[in-house]
């Protein structure tokens, strides 16, 4: 049996040992499935590339940053969540 040696960042080893924990799972463990994974699909078992977001999402992002299209400020919370209801 061969050692599989990696360096990740502290936090990124405890957030991953605490999930692998909630699954029943060690972290050796889920590293094998997923190299046992990688062979079945010939390749990574997941795909690869970045997040796209909606552009109604983006288009309101942007209006934030740029203080455009914005109504408010509200009293309450409340009257806020009204607002956003009538539209």
């Amino acid at each position: 049996m061969a050692t599989l040696q990696i360096r990740v960042e502290d936090s990124l080893k405890s957030q991953a040992d605490t999930l692998f924990s909630s699954l029943g799972l060690d972290t050796s463990t889920a590293v094998r499935i997923f190299l046992n994974a990688a062979i079945e699909h010939n390749g990574i078992p997941f795909s690869v590339g970045h997040k796209t977001i909606p552009s109604s999402l983006a288009q309101a992002i942007s209006d934030s940053r740029n203080r455009q299209n914005l109504h408010g400020p509200f009293e309450s919370g409340e009257a806020a969540v009204t607002a956003m209801l009538e539209d």
